[in-house]
């Protein structure tokens, strides 16, 4: 019995001729392989249906060309099994949009860091340095960071009765752990205490079950074609499915080789996006990591006549980490990745345009000169749904402030690379404090979180993780001190007493407003002012720190390390040209604007000037206003700068 809605493939006229194309090009190979794809499908099949049905092309071509792992290990499959339904369609009629354009699923995540989590040489690179740092503790290290980056192999021992899963046993045979964050990584994942566990404690049915988004899935095809039953469930589409590897609490080892009695927050993305205003809005992770066709509907098996679906999620899954996918681009044999160029100048594209058109707000909310120095007010708005940056704790955002004068000469550069290592100028060791005021070139603004050990020292070791020596990373719009989940999300060091750190003007606005107050060393003609913010997923403090390990898995990473394409991204920039000094008067007084002072506040009535700012002698801007008449502007006695045009005129409240 064939259910309602899709037909067998010899039924459509596109996927006949698909198979005899591919019938003629290969010849009597592809009749032995149809006896082989028959096989697999009995195998796999949970209940009894038609085996001519297995009599498709699409999974001969899978196993002719693809390079996809095709295996089962009793609880997982791996990818090459859903590949052939949701993969290139050669026919051109699953998988595409309403362009034409090739959408499949499969070719999204070959090339992005969660289909090659396992194949990570970084990943790789340290946990061979936390365990040879730590060798009493290898066997619980290795189960552990194995979890999450090749969980169908780590599970699948687990759930046979072993009491770990090692390096070695995913380097020497798994083609199915080898498959990373794979497809049934996610989509096998049961709904029980989803969103309440963390650091790799899943929950996985142990049933061929693939859980999706659509109610109503055809159960015949992805039968026939993997041996897995789909299953509609909502909870696939939760951003508590993130939840368990996106939340780690390690535990912590002393400097002396010991295991602690206290944990560590390593990473919390999950509980950075419950404190924010994306957890109350219904903004989900994958509204952003897996875009939806906005009104497509898609057809969704290869092989197979059913009707389109929608929404359909792109599985692009981009983050942030430029660096580690163009790395994984140039060494793609060396790494064993079963991806193309193309695939991962893809994936490149769709991690840049997070980064640089979804991710950050940056501009200069306020400039004035005196006689010897510039003051400029630089504001850094979040975008994202969790702090920024946030993961790995290797990973940081800069902010560069630049100032020339008019015949391009630097008079000043806090936050500038050195281009040789791409280290930062200036960065003051151990890590560098966070700012709210800058006034030299060797202070600069870096968003980052630093790990202390149990003696109080910057460690880059997870399992020496003790305490948080600072975490300024930008939270999210909606982040409070009040929400729940704080203590894993605490913002750590200066950032916490900074009243311009998520205050625009009230808690929660997810800004940072950085003033500087930069030097000009005489000069008063025109200047330009460049403001740039980077995103560096591996500094060199990070690198150091590992290549002092001396373990082959390092030394291969050093080697990929070292000829790699290092340059942080440019994520937002902006450039202005500053008007020459033009001095600083008393009190302006004329037909259309003038200026005095009263006991409490200043007088202005502009008809002359589009806007007029009001600053303190910081340069912190207080006040703005434009062409409305007579102004009164509230203060406290002291003294006052007033922009009104390109002249600045300095008034006192007694």
């Amino acid at each position: 019995m064939m259910e309602a809605g899709w037909k067998q493939p010899e039924q459509n006229p596109a996927y006949r001729f698909a198979f005899l194309f591919y019938a003629m090009m290969k010849g009597p190979i592809v009749i032995g392989c149809i006896a082989s794809v028959v096989t697999v499908c009995a195998a796999f099949i949970p209940a009894p249906v038609e085996q001519d049905l297995c009599l498709r092309t699409f999974p001969v071509r899978s196993m002719l060309q693809d390079s996809l792992p095709e295996a089962y290990n009793g609880f997982f499959a791996s990818s090459g099994k859903c590949d052939h339904c949701h993969g290139l369609d050669p026919a051109g009629i699953a998988s595409v949009n309403m362009e034409g354009a090739d959408v499949n699923l499969v070719d999204d995540w070959r090339s992005t860091l969660m289909g090659n989590s396992a194949r990570d040489p970084f990943w790789r690179a340290q946990v061979s340095h936390e365990t040879s740092s730590n060798p009493l503790h290898q066997q619980s290290i290795e189960t552990k960071c194995t979890s999450c980056h090749a969980p169908l192999g780590h599970f699948a021992a687990l759930l046979s009765g072993a009491e770990s899963y090692s390096m070695a046993e995913l380097l020497e045979d798994d083609s199915v752990a080898i498959d990373g964050v794979s497809c049934v990584a996610c989509h096998q994942q049961d709904s029980v205490m989803l969103g309440a566990t963390h650091s790799g404690n899943l929950h996985y049915v142990t049933a061929p079950l693939a859980f999706g988004p659509y109610p109503g899935p055809l159960v015949t095809p992805m039968a026939l074609s993997s041996g897995y039953t789909p299953e509609f469930s909502p909870h696939i589409s939760r951003p508590a499915l993130c939840a368990a590897c996106h939340t780690l609490i390690t535990e912590t080892i002393d400097t002396d080789g010991n295991l602690t009695p206290d944990t560590f927050v390593e990473q919390a993305t999950y509980h950075e996006w419950l404190n924010s205003v994306y957890d109350t809005d219904h903004v989900s992770c994958q509204a952003c990591h897996m875009p939806v066709l906005q009104d497509q509907a898609v057809i969704l098996a290869a092989g197979y006549d059913t009707p389109p679906r929608a929404p359909y999620a792109l599985h692009t899954l981009a983050g942030a980490n430029v660096f580690m996918l163009r790395l994984m681009k140039a060494n793609l044999e060396t790494l064993g990745i079963p991806a193309t160029a193309e695939d991962f100048d893809q994936t490149i594209a769709a991690t840049l345009d997070i980064l640089q058109h979804q991710s950050l707000e940056l501009s200069v909310e306020s400039w004035t000169r005196t006689e010897d120095t510039l003051f400029i007010s630089v504001k850094l708005k979040n975008l994202a749904g969790h702090k920024l940056p946030s993961g790995f704790p290797s990973r940081r955002l800069s902010l560069g402030v630049r100032v020339q004068d008019e015949a391009g000469n630097s008079l000043f550069h806090s936050g500038a690379f050195d281009m040789s290592d791409f280290s930062m100028v200036g960065e003051d060791l151990p890590f560098e404090p966070h700012h709210q005021v800058i006034t030299s070139e060797d202070q600069v603004q870096l968003y980052e979180m630093v790990m202390g050990d149990t003696e109080g020292n910057r460690t880059t070791l997870l399992t020496r993780g003790a305490m948080h020596l600072k975490d300024n990373r930008l939270v999210p719009v909606g982040f409070t001190v009040a929400d729940m989940v704080y203590d894993t999300t605490a913002v750590v060091g200066e950032a916490a007493n900074d009243p311009d750190f998520n205050a625009d003007p009230l808690e929660g606005s997810g800004t940072d407003l950085v003033h500087y107050h930069i030097p000009l060393q005489g000069y008063t003609g025109p200047l330009e002012l460049s403001v740039e913010a980077h995103y560096q997923a591996l500094p060199p403090v990070w690198a150091n720190g590992l290549f002092t390990a001396d373990t082959p898995p390092v030394d291969s990473f050093s080697s990929l390390f070292n000829a790699a394409d290092r340059e942080p991204v440019l994520m937002q920039s902006e450039t202005m040209q500053l008007p020459g000094y033009a001095g600083v008067y008393a009190p302006a007084s004329g037909a259309d604007f003038q200026l005095w002072t009263g006991w409490d506040c200043i007088h202005i009535v502009n008809e002359a000037f589009p806007t007029v700012r009001v600053f303190d002698t910081s340069g912190k801007l207080l006040w703005t206003g434009g062409r409305e008449g007579y102004m009164r502007v509230p203060v406290r006695q002291g003294v006052y700068l007033v922009q009104h045009g390109h002249t600045i005129s300095k008034v006192v409240v007694h």
